[in-house]
């Protein structure tokens, strides 16, 4: 999921924006951590880590946050900010191939690379391997899941 972020990316634009952001929402709501993580369906460890900085938050994690705190996709904006400075942070080179983010993804020619400067290339990225590890890991079967909207995954609109 979330990689533990170097001390200097504490300090960063977005993540802090991000960090700050879901503290707000969430105590504007009037929800401690633990409430807040049984219903985005994530450990409270994970919002308390998310919120002091000792981890990234995933893309699934703000639209989840988004729609239980009606933010109006504030989270879930600022995400592709925060998935680059993690990787500018992180010194990585970022993802090369896969499929194109969008409602509908469609996927790329093979030898397409991606630009890791790209906050959206870097988001289908993360969500494509989060999938793969999911189904490595046997995740839950496609039947145990939440409906779908037409064309797209699970917790995204």
């Amino acid at each position: 999921m979330d990689r533990t972020p170097p001390s200097s990316a504490l300090r960063s634009g977005a993540i802090h924006r991000f960090r700050s952001e879901l503290r707000t929402w969430r105590t504007r709501q009037g929800l401690t951590q633990r409430a807040l993580a049984e219903r985005v369906r994530f450990s409270r460890e994970t919002v308390a880590a998310v919120e002091s900085g000792r981890r990234y938050g995933s893309h699934e994690f703000a639209v989840r946050c988004d729609e239980v705190l009606g933010t109006g996709g504030c989270l879930a904006a600022l995400w592709p900010q925060v998935a680059a400075e993690q990787l500018a942070a992180d010194g990585r080179r970022g993802p090369r191939f896969g499929t194109v983010a969008g409602p509908d993804p469609a996927p790329a020619p093979p030898a397409a690379r991606r630009d890791a400067r790209d906050p959206e290339a870097v988001v289908a990225a993360i969500d494509e391997l989060r999938e793969l590890i999911g189904q490595v890991l046997g995740g839950p079967p496609e039947a145990d899941l939440p409906p779908q909207p037409s064309g797209g995954r699970p917790g995204r609109s």
